[in-house]
């Protein structure tokens, strides 16, 4: 089992908190996405995944070796396949909704602010640093007030985002939290997601998937 994974990617950070929640041991390979022009552009890695994006995971299942990208597939990957301390929950509305929370930070927030998109910005169409972090703190305030809203019109959030244990949304909240706050972002507004992130941190699984405890962190 081998995660290919660079310290400070988010969809990296939300399969290292599931591999962490599952009991699973995995070895890790760091792919650095600023480093040598980006070591995910690099034929070796397009090799194994076309994308060039990171996560990048290998497990063998019944005798056969993939590789699968994606963070959101992996970790419901792991969820079917290592049933131990299941990541969604059993009642199907529920399941529905956490994944939708996932999705909405998979595929609302984090796609229009990762790094390539804001390299992009800057070296492409030739915003200035201020104005792409204005648009960085746009999208991510505004998806997380409405991810803020949807936890208290569901009324599930425990400890966690969907109850007292944690589990799949928990993995995606707290990654992207941590971007909020690298960029500074404006978090006042959000004090549900904020006692959820601070609960999580306080977690083993979560500690040790933390960008900084990483081997390649910098």
């Amino acid at each position: 089992m081998k995660l290919y994974s660079y310290f400070r990617s988010s969809a990296s950070y939300r399969v290292r908190i599931a591999l962490n929640l599952k009991g699973l041991d995995y070895e890790q390979t760091a792919i650095h996405l600023v480093k040598n022009g980006g070591e995910q552009l690099s034929e070796a890695f397009k090799a194994l995944n076309p994308e060039a994006l990171v996560p990048a995971f290998v497990d063998e299942y019944e005798g056969e070796s993939r590789v699968l990208t994606q963070s959101m597939a992996i970790i419901e990957y792991l969820d079917e396949v290592y049933p131990q301390h299941p990541l969604l929950p059993a009642n199907p509305l529920l399941r529905a909704e956490a994944r939708a929370f996932a999705l909405a930070i998979a595929c609302e927030i984090h796609p229009i602010n990762n790094l390539r998109v804001l390299k992009y910005l800057t070296n492409t169409i030739g915003v200035t640093d201020e104005q792409k972090n204005t648009w960085y703190r746009h999208w991510c305030e505004t998806g997380l007030a409405t991810l803020e809203q949807t936890l208290l019109k569901i009324g599930k959030a425990g400890k966690y985002c969907f109850g007292d244990t944690p589990g799949f949304a928990d993995c995606f909240l707290v990654p992207q939290i941590a971007n909020a706050q690298r960029f500074n972002c404006d978090l006042s507004a959000l004090p549900t997601l904020m006692q959820i992130n601070q609960n999580c941190l306080e977690h083993p699984a979560f500690v040790s998937a933390m960008p900084a405890n990483q081997p390649d962190a910098e």
